[in-house]
């Protein structure tokens, strides 16, 4: 005798037995073809198709052997946008919206403005505030080809045509040129850090995360050349680790940067360190 097929209200409390409640919500979406929450609920009673519960158990099981959600659904919501993501990218995480704040807070709105951000992977934070201020001329640069190809992907996707991408190791594909803001999220893990082998992050692209012994070489290199590419005023935002800030800080003091400051995420963690060019 061939066994009732569970409900999607039935599959869905299963499910949340073996991963987050969540991610289970996402996955099961994804195998039903359908992204509105609220249809899970509308429709809880409703057998779960054969072969939609089939997709379900193996997106399941990727979960359960720590594949991250964004890359299984080929999509992860930052700021207003919904954006396409692959592993050839950073998977954009909400912490990183306090960078696109205090970008905004320093773009004006009623005339242009030169911005750049360097190593944009998806193309989050250039796409965030090119939509938040169409008045600026966006410039985002990444070292990955793979990354960019994904980032211009998701320009043309909400037809943003504010922003220019260009393919480059941080500041080399912007030689002559300078902008009003500069902001980056660069990798700042240590090399040799444990999480780098746990969760998400082991399927994340490690030239992304990882930079050097300290995790700071390429914070280095940043602060180092922003001198010669920021205007006079100009405003240079850096995410890093809750506990690089006051290191962040030394660097851009050092540089010869005025008004350093570094404000914390909602999790009340150092997460963002800020200067202004002083010449």
């Amino acid at each position: 005798m061939t066994a009732s097929p569970l409900s999607v209200d039935q599959a869905l409390r299963a499910a949340r037995a073996r991963v987050d409640a969540a991610d289970a919500e996402l996955l099961l979406l994804h195998a039903l073809g359908r992204r509105d929450r609220a249809w899970l609920f509308a429709h809880a009673g409703d057998p779960l198709p054969a072969t939609a519960a089939e997709r379900f158990e193996s997106l399941l099981a990727r979960r359960q052997r720590g594949e991250p959600v964004a890359y299984m659904l080929g999509r992860r919501g930052f700021w207003t946008l919904d954006l396409e993501v692959t592993p050839a990218t950073l998977i954009p995480r909400p912490e990183t919206e306090l960078l696109v704040e205090l970008a905004i807070a320093r773009i004006p709105a009623d005339h242009g403005a030169h911005v750049a951000d360097l190593g944009t992977g998806s193309g989050a934070i250039a796409l965030a505030l090119a939509t938040e201020r169409p008045l600026a001329r966006v410039t985002a640069t990444d070292a990955s080809r793979e990354a960019l190809a994904v980032a211009m992907a998701n320009a043309r996707s909400h037809q943003i045509d504010n922003v220019e991408f260009r393919h480059g190791d941080w500041w080399a594909p912007l030689i002559g040129e300078r902008f009003d803001l500069v902001v980056s999220n660069p990798p700042y893990i240590a090399q040799a850090d444990p999480h780098l082998e746990q969760g998400d992050l082991r399927f994340e692209p490690q030239a992304a995360l990882a930079s050097g012994a300290d995790g700071l070489d390429a914070i280095r290199i940043i602060v180092a050349g922003a001198p010669e590419r920021l205007r006079a005023g100009g405003w240079l935002l850096l995410e890093h680790g809750w506990e690089q800030a006051p290191a962040v800080r030394d660097l851009l003091l050092a540089a010869g940067f005025a008004e350093v400051a570094t404000e914390l995420d909602l999790e009340g963690r150092d997460r963002v360190t800020l200067g202004r060019c002083s010449s």
